[in-house]
């Protein structure tokens, strides 16, 4: 039989051998006891610049990973591996996009639940829930769903979701940092760091800055667009 558990267990104790002063914070497995649910979780909403991700996973009955975190309490090491664990293990993961022209016309919260759904869109599997990282959320078709507040560093799912989303647009925005270096998205990833601040005043902004946030902070100048 295939003992899912054994395997994670194997797994986490390995990773704990290499990460010396990982915290191991055990979250739960399951929301939703009776029904197959799918966690869903965004990353890059307060950015001022590259698209919003968002990750919808499916994590099997018995899975249990005690290293499953909020990825923002994960070192970037240990969120490379254990995104490899989740898409080896996951019945089902998938991640959806939602770029900045869609930002500015839509908003970033609504944007932020297009991106979820986006995702549980491409599933290989279909969900008979959905839990998701937050205080709201827009239906999805015809699903039950809960919203848990920081539900990234209590449900397994979400947490998994969190690194699935947090690693890819990482990976975006490095390679957008390679086209516009000077804004120094390598490091910020996009988000209102003085740096990227001061590139903006100096540059003026790209066509993937979100030109409906205050890119400027509470600066009062003119911002012109770079091709």
């Amino acid at each position: 039989a295939f003992c899912l558990r054994k395997n994670f267990i194997k797994e986490s104790f390995l990773l704990m051998c290499i990460h010396d002063k990982v915290e191991i914070n055990m979250l739960k497995s399951h929301y939703y006891e009776e029904l197959l649910e799918a966690g869903c979780d965004e990353a890059g909403r307060g950015c001022l610049a590259g698209s919003v991700y968002a990750a919808a996973v499916i994590l099997p009955k018995d899975y249990d990973n005690p290293l499953l975190n909020d990825s923002k309490q994960l070192s970037v090491k240990l969120r490379y591996e254990l995104r490899s664990q989740i898409e080896r293990h996951a019945m089902a993961w998938a991640v959806g996009i939602v770029t900045p022209e869609e930002i500015d016309r839509i908003n970033i919260l609504k944007a932020s639940f297009l991106a979820m759904h986006r995702a549980l869109d491409q599933l290989a599997v279909r969900p008979q829930a959905v839990i998701v990282d937050g205080n709201r959320f827009i239906p999805y078709q015809d699903l039950p769903y809960t919203a848990i507040v920081k539900g990234d560093g209590k449900y397994q799912a979400i947490a998994a979701a969190s690194i699935l989303a947090k690693t890819y647009r990482d990976d975006y925005m490095e390679e957008l940092a390679l086209e516009y270096p000077q804004y120094d998205w390598q490091h910020n990833k996009g988000y209102p760091t003085s740096k990227h601040r001061a590139a903006i005043r100096l540059h003026g902004i790209t066509p993937y800055h979100r030109k409906s946030y205050n890119l400027l902070g509470n600066d009062e100048l003119t911002l012109h667009f770079r091709d």
